[in-house]
């Protein structure tokens, strides 16, 4: 043979050689005759940056959402304040403003200015701050 061609088939058989040596390396599991039955271990998500490292979520329906959403004040909150609540329109936020002051949050449903599904709605997001039993009667303008 002529040694052109001799080289040429030695070129290609170690070519051939060094693309298969990196497969093998590559091998991560021991050939085994039986299969692992271990489960692979998952990867945790990566954290948005300005996160503590705890993993921890509060429970569901602790008011986590609530904690984002401004409290608004019953008996002191604006109509403008109020109508930023689901389901508190213009002629609500009237009656919320002419009925003060609460003393519990919950007197909206029992003074029937809201029903009890918008109530419910809203419950995590309201307040009644220092409404007192002597400042609703001082307060309270006699009904035509």
């Amino acid at each position: 043979m002529k040694p052109i061609r001799l080289c040429a088939i030695a070129a290609f058989a170690s070519v051939g050689a060094m693309i298969a040596v990196p497969a093998f390396a590559q091998s991560t599991a021991p050939s085994s005759s039986t299969p692992s039955t271990a489960p692979m271990p998952q990867a945790k998500p990566a954290m948005p940056p300005g996160t503590s490292g705890s993993t921890t979520a509060p429970p569901m329906g602790s008011g986590s959402s609530t904690a984002k959403a401004k409290v608004i004040d019953l008996n002191t909150a604006g109509k403008d304040e109020l109508q930023t609540l689901p389901g508190i329109g213009e002629a609500r936020s009237e009656a919320i403003v002419k009925n003060r002051p609460y003393r519990s949050k919950d007197e909206l449903v029992s003074k029937k200015i809201v029903p009890q599904n918008v109530y419910d709605d809203i419950k995590g997001r309201i307040a009644a701050v220092g409404g007192s039993k002597t400042s609703a009667s001082a307060a309270t303008v006699p009904k035509k």
